[in-house]
């Protein structure tokens, strides 16, 4: 694998991705909510800051979710409907390379937007902190600008580069509708892994029990990298939860981005 191959591919997806003007739309979207938080917390006495936090967050990863969805499904069916693979498989750049270098472009794109909701939420946060006295702040369990968040926002951005990575894998074999609806379902079923393991104590079938425990370890476990609830409420993050998720981030992705090589690799655009 040549990494100057994948950079270029990388680059061109983050060039083709910026100039797509449904970011910028989500992006301010989700600016907007933020704004809108600030406006709903002055309504509820005493859990203003929650709220501005707990929607900041949604925003941030409802609306990363949309973007990745978006155009992670048409990374690889958009160049074979416009039959602009041709010209790419004509040049020097392999298969494998192509799919490592469109993640990639992806995760910069990805990472650009989350970073631009990020400075809107904060900037929200700090609008709000000025606003407050200071025996009104002290009264709050975490402060506004709480490192935390910075640790959710982190996980919200690993989680959306597994909801990538399953997008891209899709698009190598299905077609855009069918792609969207499989990540979209995956990304459900992600939050509500954990209820499968726990089936033998629901139902009283062997069969159902190991089907359960059976797709417990094939699904992505989204809901462990939803912290939300937790910074929010000023409780510490452990850092082994941190490493863990990300080390288990890297695994699942790594495994999504050999299968979506190993697909590619096989069709044929003849």
């Amino acid at each position: 694998m040549r990494p100057a191959a994948i950079y270029h591919v990388a680059v061109h997806v983050f060039k083709e991705s910026v100039r797509d003007k449904v970011l910028y739309n989500l992006v301010l979207f989700a600016g907007l909510l933020m704004v809108a938080s600030f406006l709903i917390g002055q309504l509820t006495a005493g859990q203003d800051v929650k709220i501005i936090k707990d929607l900041g967050l949604a925003a941030i990863s409802v609306f990363g979710l949309f973007i990745a969805i978006f155009i992670g499904i048409g990374l690889v069916s958009k160049e074979v409907e416009k039959r602009s693979i041709y010209a790419l498989l004509a040049k020097p750049v392999r298969r494998h390379e192509l799919i490592a270098g469109k993640f990639a472009g992806l995760a910069a794109t990805l990472g650009v937007n989350v970073a631009i909701m990020t400075g809107v939420f904060f900037a929200v946060l700090a609008y709000y902190h000025w606003m407050e006295p200071e025996a009104f702040r002290r009264a709050w369990e975490a402060p506004a600008f709480d490192p935390r968040l910075l640790i959710a926002i982190l996980l919200i951005y690993l989680q959306l580069l597994i909801v990538t990575a399953i997008a891209l894998f899709f698009s190598t074999f299905a077609s855009p509708l069918l792609a969207a609806a499989f990540t979209l379902g995956l990304w459900v079923a992600g939050h509500f892994n954990a209820d499968l393991k726990a089936l033998d104590q629901v139902v009283d079938a062997p069969a159902a029990s190991a089907l359960g425990k059976m797709l417990y370890y094939s699904l992505p476990n989204l809901s462990a990298f939803d912290v939300k609830s937790l910074v929010v409420h000023g409780v510490p993050v452990a850092p082994g939860l941190i490493a863990m998720n990300a080390v288990y981030a890297a695994v699942f992705i790594g495994v999504l981005l050999i299968g979506a090589a190993l697909i590619f690799a096989r069709r044929d655009f003849k």
